[in-house]
């Protein structure tokens, strides 16, 4: 088995779902007592939601690609970044590793078109949904991206940093969530992308009348899949 090295903490609340995952499903995968040889690295969220705010992504990205550095001198031979928004900064994560590093955005992808998806709604914070890092990449593989409108957006965003991110999980705020994701079937959109990992704490796919694509488990999954080979 290959070590998986999480880069977490932004925030911890899904950084925890990302190792009840990985031990899932290794276990589902090897059977037994078997769980997943990780190693994990938690930053201090306030100080990188600090640089969030500031559009200070160069240093960010230098933050946790000396982060990243680290998990790969504990052993990890595979990176994974517990987080969607920073993906903005997978560049300069990337381009420091020896080891590989999977691309969040890129799973997603590849779930949406083995589905035979080809028009998806984003539903994250306002950096992924508005800023273009994580809908090009997407669109690279070719899907057709839709975002909520500027009220929907700023909604989505402020319960995912109000709240989930703070362990807050409301009915209120759920019924918000499927309100704009219907929003977006009505757009059109054939499956919804979960672009932020926090959000599975709140939308299950039974709130939607189209799939989910749960962009942490999609994650974890393609980790569990090169660590076992």
């Amino acid at each position: 088995m290959r070590r998986i090295g999480l880069l977490g903490g932004m925030s911890w609340e899904s950084s925890a779902e990302y190792y009840r995952l990985l031990n899932e499903l290794v276990r589902e995968r090897e059977g037994g007592l078997h769980s997943a040889d990780c190693v994990l690295l938690s930053v201090d969220f306030a100080e990188i939601e600090v640089l969030q705010s500031q559009g200070r992504w160069d240093e960010a990205g230098e933050l946790l690609a000396e982060a990243a550095l680290q998990l790969q001198a504990a052993g990890a031979q595979v990176v994974v970044l517990c987080t969607n928004t920073m993906h903005k900064v997978a560049d300069a994560i990337e381009s420091v590793l020896a080891v590989p590093f999977l691309h969040l955005a890129d799973a997603t992808a590849q779930a949406a078109v083995t589905a035979g998806l080809t028009k998806v709604g984003l539903l994250g914070t306002a950096f992924t949904m508005e800023q273009d890092f994580y809908r090009d990449r997407l669109a690279g593989h070719g899907l057709d991206v839709v975002v909520p409108n500027d009220d929907d957006r700023a909604l989505v965003h402020r319960v995912i940093y109000d709240e989930l991110c703070l362990g807050i999980v409301t009915d209120q705020s759920r019924q918000a969530y499927v309100e704009v994701i219907g929003r977006l079937v009505e757009a059109g959109c054939e499956g919804v992308i979960l672009g932020c990992t926090e959000i599975e704490l709140l939308v299950r796919p039974s709130d939607s009348p189209v799939p989910l694509l749960a962009t942490t488990r999609l994650h974890a999954e393609a980790a569990v899949a090169f660590a076992l080979g």
